[in-house]
């Protein structure tokens, strides 16, 4: 039978220690925490190797008297509370008395400290729980806390710290996070002797959110006051069109205390509610202060989650307040015009009114000329990845696809390049142009062959004859795959195609048959082709997600997408896969930053879907896109040649039949 014991101190320390520290980020939240208690106005924070091997806290508090020196480091030991009845009413950010005992316990630690009404500073160091000394020190009024060799006794606990940038990323969090609730205390955080956050601690909110965030979002920012039954809400929401793709900047405090609040948040959401995307939420930086009576937040030991003795009238004042920020602040999006094309944040000029988005490069109407830019490295396209009836394949490496026949113009001017001239293929009745010639031919009530490049390239080398010049032969890889005879009926909604095949017609969604065809070259491509964007785009993340991105260079890299590290807030965008001409870069890396964080113990390949699923939707062509009868018969015969593409990489189905039997029961027929 076991015998139940006692714990000696040594280890239910190590114990306590646990769920308190649980990595240099935690510790340095409960020290900072300590020196706002302190009354500091300007708070230092330096760590190396992530907070690890290091870390410093310096402030100008009242400081510690000598007295209450070696009662810091004993567990239950603090100032801010003495009897039960002042866990009614907490207004501070400490009170529990173990984060220093815990923080002792699992590391060297040395603290200096003098208040102003001692002559002489004190200097105590303690390691692993145990006392080393207790001296005279001269130290400036406040205190400073040295913190060396996390867990060095909890070998452990030490192995499940990641690497040095994601802890000190996480630290910058903590940082961030503070600073903001405090915008009167001038914050500075030096991570291995760069500076890299300074606060102006002027109590100017915004001036700290822009120290934080940058300009991008203090810009898009509107002022939050509003006063609700004795509650009070302060700070800043984004405007309707500055939404992001996660709530990765929405930062809730209660009090000056760092909180997650599904309640505040649902009131935040239902505020924005039909002025905002679907799919897009609002960055804030909101501070409630509420009589501390009414929330209990002696509910987890990190502090973050708190209780209200009623939820409705928080919801109500986080609601009412956001909403009248929105109806009277906001303002419309404006639109700068120039000379020049304008250029979107990817640094592309957009194209002239009226032409095609590039995604459409396999639509092209018959009618049209289009101009043919030479490209250094093949596009993942229709023309590359499929012919017309053709089975799916790659088009081989280094050849470069051709839209339309070039024919050679007059000489340029020196002032302007000759554009390359185009022919038109106005005909795609087989006898208007030459046609394939397969091994097996197609019988006779098939509906007739759309020309492919190939047969378009060879009657535009061939000189002006009336013979007409022998057309070339594709050898069809697998003879059991054929496109089977259908009609195209027609388009609903700009996003439907309407095919008859045989006794059945099919739904096709557009969209999400174009995404799954994307996503499917994207993970045959043995190497994605990147194009270098003419300007890199910055896109801001928080600290959590810049971890999860840089902890996944390489993995963008096999993506197609070229990233690099941006300062400590951002990431730099150089180059993107081929085919994402036009979309929103930024909104994608912070789409991919968030699901890399949000599954970050998920296997590589993975993770890796999921940046082509996130590529091929931006890449597809959309639902409401105009599409042609002769652009849709070419999409459509793409299709029916791949077989296994019946869903979207989102598990949507691509196409829906109806069968003729069904039809004419529905009408009474059958």
């Amino acid at each position: 039978m076991p015998q139940i014991h006692i714990l000696p101190k040594s280890v239910y320390q190590l114990i306590a220690a646990g769920e308190v520290v649980e990595r240099p980020a935690s510790a340095i939240k409960e020290m900072v925490e300590n020196s706002i208690d302190a009354g500091a106005t300007r708070i230092t924070v330096e760590i190396q190797h992530g907070g690890s091997t290091y870390m410093r806290i310096t402030d100008d508090g009242c400081g510690i008297a000598r007295a209450d020196v070696p009662k810091v480091f004993i567990s239950h030991a603090t100032s801010k509370i003495a009897t039960e009845e002042d866990l009614n009413a907490i207004g501070t950010l400490g009170f529990r008395g173990e984060a220093m005992a815990s923080i002792g316990a699992v590391a060297q630690v040395e603290l200096l400290t003098r208040t102003a009404e001692e002559q002489v500073g004190t200097r105590y160091v303690i390691a692993g729980g145990q006392e080393q000394s207790c001296d005279d020190a001269g130290c400036p009024v406040g205190t400073t806390v040295v913190v060396r060799d996390l867990f060095f006794n909890t070998p452990a606990r030490m192995k499940f710290l990641k690497k040095d940038v994601t802890e000190g990323n996480a630290v910058a969090g903590v940082l961030d996070a503070v600073a903001l609730s405090h915008p009167e205390i001038a914050f500075r955080l030096i991570r291995d002797g760069k500076q890299t956050l300074v606060t102006p601690g002027n109590k100017d909110l915004k001036s700290t959110v822009y120290s934080v965030f940058g300009r991008e979002l203090t810009q898009s920012l509107i002022p939050v006051h509003y006063s609700y039954n004795g509650m009070e809400l302060e700070g800043y929401v984004s405007s309707p069109h500055a939404s992001r793709k996660s709530r990765a900047m929405q930062y809730f405090f209660i009090n000056g205390r760092l909180v997650k609040s599904k309640t505040a948040l649902a009131a935040l959401e239902q505020a924005y509610k039909n002025s905002i995307m679907v799919g897009r939420f609002p960055a804030c930086v909101l501070n409630i202060t509420v009589n501390t009576a009414l929330v209990d937040v002696n509910v987890h030991p990190a502090k973050i989650e708190v209780r209200f003795a009623n939820e409705k009238p928080v919801f109500d004042l986080v609601y009412y307040g956001v909403k009248t920020a929105i109806e009277t602040g906001d303002s419309v999006k404006e639109a700068t015009f120039g000379g020049a094309p304008a250029a979107d944040e990817v640094g592309r000029a957009y194209p002239p009114a009226g032409s095609r988005s590039a995604k459409l490069d396999f639509f092209r109407k018959k009618e049209e000329s289009v101009q043919t830019v030479l490209q250094t490295a093949p596009r993942t396209d229709f023309w590359q990845t499929a012919q017309a009836g053709v089975p799916y394949r790659t088009a081989p490496q280094g050849q470069i696809p051709v839209q339309r026949v070039a024919e050679q113009s007059a000489a340029p001017t020196a002032q302007e390049p000759a554009p390359v001239k185009v022919t038109e293929i106005n005909a795609l009745e087989p006898q208007a142009a030459p046609v394939v010639q397969r091994e097996q031919e197609l019988p006779a009530q098939a509906p007739p062959a759309v020309p492919t490049h190939e047969s378009a390239e060879s009657a535009a080398a061939a000189p002006p004859s009336t013979e007409t010049a022998p057309a070339p032969t594709v050898q069809v890889v697998d003879e059991d795959r054929k496109t089977p005879a259908f009609r195209v009926v027609g388009e609903a909604f700009k996003t439907y195609i309407l095919v008859e095949i045989e006794n059945n017609l099919y739904y096709i969604d557009k969209h999400a048959a174009h995404e799954r065809m994307n996503f499917e070259a994207l993970r045959r491509s043995a190497e994605i082709h990147s194009q270098l964007l003419l300007a890199p785009v910055t896109v801001r993340l928080n600290k959590a997600e810049l971890s999860a991105v840089e902890e996944h260079l390489d993995l963008l890299q096999k993506g197609g997408f070229e990233v690099e590290i941006f300062g400590t807030d951002a990431v730099l965008v150089r180059s993107v896969p081929a085919m994402l001409d036009g979309a929103n870069i930024a909104d994608l890396i912070c789409e991919i930053a968030e699901k890399l964080l949000e599954h970050k113990t998920d296997i590589e390949p993975e993770k890796l879907d999921w940046i082509f699923h996130s590529t091929a939707c931006r890449a597809a062509v959309k639902a409401g896109d105009v599409t042609s009868p002769a652009e849709q018969r070419l999409f459509v015969e793409k299709l029916l040649s791949m077989p296994d593409i019946r869903y979207c990489p989102h598990g949507r189905p691509v196409m829906i039949k109806v069968s003729r039997y069904e039809i004419e029961r529905q009408f009474g027929r059958a």
